[in-house]
């Protein structure tokens, strides 16, 4: 290790595919989906298929043993659940005695219970108390004062690419000695009004989803949370923590191609990557799997398939999407897919990229069919791409 070594010390994650690594790593390797049919969303469109947290929101309340008197929204109670796992693992409490600092992406925040309250804010006063709650920022505070002990709290809102710029901001006030600690991810909870809206824009696949596949018809939502501890070596061996990994190297780019979609050469996925790897001084051949952003939709698997093939040559390492496990987990999927390219990078495997048959025509990626075991994965990048063009990829290594 150097000295100045951004480490990953805990992560904590819940999604369809289960509550904490273990579960999620055994649903993985498994190579079990958690898209079907919907359950939880109060919504008519039960022909569109989800992932969906199998937990209720009552259920989850009573797992963390909280004042169900308070109000709460399901984006607060998915980002508890998987903050608990990561700082019970780190170590951290509210009198751990360094600067920790909490950054957490969300962009439906409270949005459900607006949802499911917006007529009674017009007909009287009753559940006045929630409207507050829609704002992102609420989420990111009620998860905050649940644990208590940060020193610095900011919320990130940048669409699909949220929890991977919390992970390069909290990356950043480290190496900028501001901070000690930063716990950084994100979390989001399935709506009706993204549901919806994603179907409005025709790239909701009706079948689960079939990433970087000709057929692909577009993407399966998804929601959970998932969130990584970092700090350097020293507060490492102060705390007597053991690192999992580290974190390599990062990159944020924008290309503002498009409000939605994509560039069709992928410029700004081509600069997140190559800046990522010139950022970690690693090669191209360096890289032993890429977890990509990868929805499913016509326009994204085109164009960062087209990225991958610019940045990696003939080179290209395993790549797959594991939204094809999880769905599309919008804000929380920089996170999310972090921790899944960390259990894959300790565990030595490669996820497979479900539901693949037929090679694109554009740009022939094949991804990883079926799960792979390999003897000793080093170095794993994983991609998450907003709206607007906002496209982030981190690296996370082993530790030799």
């Amino acid at each position: 290790m150097v000295l100045n070594d951004i480490l990953v010390t805990a992560m904590g994650i819940l999604t369809g595919l289960g509550l904490g690594k273990n579960e999620t790593l055994q649903s993985l390797l498994n190579q079990k989906s958690a898209i079907g049919e919907l359950k939880h969303l109060k919504t008519i469109h039960h022909e569109l298929p989800v992932s969906e947290v199998r937990l209720s929101d009552e259920e989850m309340i009573s797992l963390l043993n909280y004042d169900s008197t308070k109000p709460l929204t399901r984006t607060t109670l998915l980002g508890m659940l998987a903050l608990k796992e990561a700082l019970e693992e780190a170590k951290i409490h509210k009198d751990t005695p360094k600067r920790i600092a909490f950054i957490s992406g969300t962009t439906v925040g409270g949005m459900d219970k607006n949802e499911d309250y917006y007529k009674e804010f017009f007909q009287n006063n009753s559940k006045d108390e929630y409207i507050s709650l829609h704002d992102c920022a609420a989420s990111t505070q009620a998860i905050a004062d649940y644990f208590g002990g940060f020193d610095f709290i900011t919320t990130i809102s940048t669409a699909c690419s949220s929890a991977a710029n919390a992970v390069i901001l909290g990356a950043n006030l480290i190496k900028a000695n501001l901070v000690d600690i930063a716990v950084v991810g994100g979390t989001e909870c399935l709506s009706k009004f993204h549901l919806n809206g994603f179907n409005t824009l025709m790239i909701l696949d009706k079948e689960p989803c079939k990433p970087f596949d000709k057929d692909r018809q577009g993407l399966n939502l998804g929601e959970g949370a998932a969130y990584i501890v970092l700090e350097k070596e020293s507060s490492a061996k102060e705390r007597n923590v053991k690192p999992i990994c580290k974190l390599s190297g990062y990159a944020n780019t924008c290309d503002a191609f498009h409000q939605t979609a994509s560039s069709p050469n992928g410029e700004g996925a081509f600069l997140s990557m190559k800046r990522a790897l010139e950022d970690s001084g690693l090669s191209i051949n360096d890289i032993d799997y890429i977890n990509a952003h990868g929805t499913g939709t016509g326009n994204n698997d085109s164009s960062e398939a087209s990225a991958i093939k610019r940045v990696f040559g003939e080179n290209i390492p395993y790549v797959s999407s594991t939204k094809s496990f999880t769905g599309h987990t919008t804000s929380a999927a920089g996170s999310v897919e972090s921790v899944i390219s960390i259990l894959a990078l300790k565990n030595n495997f490669i996820p497979a990229n479900l539901n693949f048959k037929t090679p694109m025509e554009d740009v022939a990626l094949v991804p990883v069919q079926k799960t792979i075991h390999l003897p000793n994965i080093k170095h794993i990048m994983t991609n998450s791409f907003g709206f607007g063009g906002n496209d982030s990829s981190c690296i996370f290594s082993k530790i030799i």
